[in-house]
């Protein structure tokens, strides 16, 4: 067990991302902000001020000079491996933002990487992190409304809006489109709140923006290996804005609306439940993985995990161009 200071955090990327990563750092006891690194100059200096931290244009100057326990991956997607190799080079633990990488090949070096020195990685699937879906979690595990039957997820915004970089809608950068970015969330949830992984998935997608080479829309089913069938249906064209997952049991029903609210039916009109407040997301991913270096055991959501999230989405984009039903590899 490591002896218990503070671990320096320094940040790669100062996107809209960087802020809640950095107001998390402030808020969690045994970790502090030393730095932040961006292309962009202006953002750099920025969060730099509010903060009280260096800023530099250059994450591997940034990674030398200051040597981090914690590095905060908070880049574009095809960057992810590049700067977590970096990181792992220069010693520090990673918060991974997710998708972990565009491939599992890419998720392979990293973990290897890590491996080899000792690094601790926490992926962040913010879904593990949330009240009502810990909550939800643990209706499910309680058994009260009897066994799992089958799990619909439905995500729908405005995907193509003016404000969302080019790299999201390039899938070269990004490794694909709302499916890629909104619907590993879906997974990731799915997986989380069954104790289940997918085994095997069938998928549609569609593209109808003016913007880009992705999805914007998407369709999977999916068996897990519980037994237990979902649906996840996303769409990024206009219309209403919707995240809601509903778990329907043998014996009743779970409405959970991520971030808002609970509901439980059981057998007739659906109910609120209350939810136990707990720390932020990013505060609880922060106290996470400072417990797991300094007690040196693996995070709640380890590589590993996120690997198999790169696996099913894989899948996905697999099955939707074949028109078949794909194993996850």
């Amino acid at each position: 067990m490591q002896e218990k200071r503070e671990l320096r955090v320094a940040v790669l990327g100062a996107g809209i991302i960087a802020g809640s990563h950095l107001e998390a750092i402030s808020a969690t006891p045994g970790v502090t902000a030393c730095a932040v690194a961006d292309l962009d100059q202006a953002k750099v200096g920025e969060l730099a001020e509010r903060w009280g931290i260096k800023g530099f244009t250059d994450y591997r100057e940034m990674l030398r000079n200051e040597l981090p326990d914690i590095a905060v991956i908070a880049l574009p997607h095809f960057l992810h491996k590049e700067a977590s190799l970096a990181a792992i080079a220069h010693g520090a633990h990673l918060m991974l933002e997710k998708p972990m990488a565009l491939s599992t090949a890419e998720c392979d070096e990293i973990i290897s990487a890590a491996e080899q020195a000792g690094i601790r990685v926490l992926v962040g699937h913010t879904q593990h992190y949330i009240a009502e879906n810990i909550e939800a979690r643990r209706w499910v595990r309680s058994g009260e409304l009897g066994p799992l039957v089958m799990i619909q997820d439905n995500r729908h915004l405005s995907y193509f809006r003016d404000t969302r970089p080019s790299w999201f809608l390039d899938k070269a950068l990004s490794g694909g489109g709302i499916l890629a970015n909104l619907g590993t969330h879906s997974i990731d949830k799915i997986q989380w709140l069954s104790d289940s992984a997918v085994s095997y998935v069938s998928a549609s997608t569609s593209r109808h923006a003016d913007r880009g080479n992705v999805e914007g829309s998407g369709m999977i089913y999916m068996r897990l290996q519980s037994g237990v069938s979902a649906t996840i249906v996303q769409s990024g064209y206009p219309g209403e804005v919707r995240d809601e997952t509903e778990l329907i049991f043998a014996g009743g029903m779970l409405k959970l609306a991520t971030g808002r609210s609970l509901w439980v039916s059981r057998g007739g009109p659906y109910e609120p439940l209350e939810v136990p407040q707990t720390a932020t997301p990013f505060e609880r991913q922060y106290a996470e993985l400072a417990a797991a270096i300094r007690d040196g055991r693996e995070t709640d959501c380890p590589p590993a995990y996120a690997r198999g999230i790169i696996g099913v989405l894989e899948a996905v984009y697999r099955s939707a161009e074949t028109g078949r039903e794909q194993e996850v590899l």
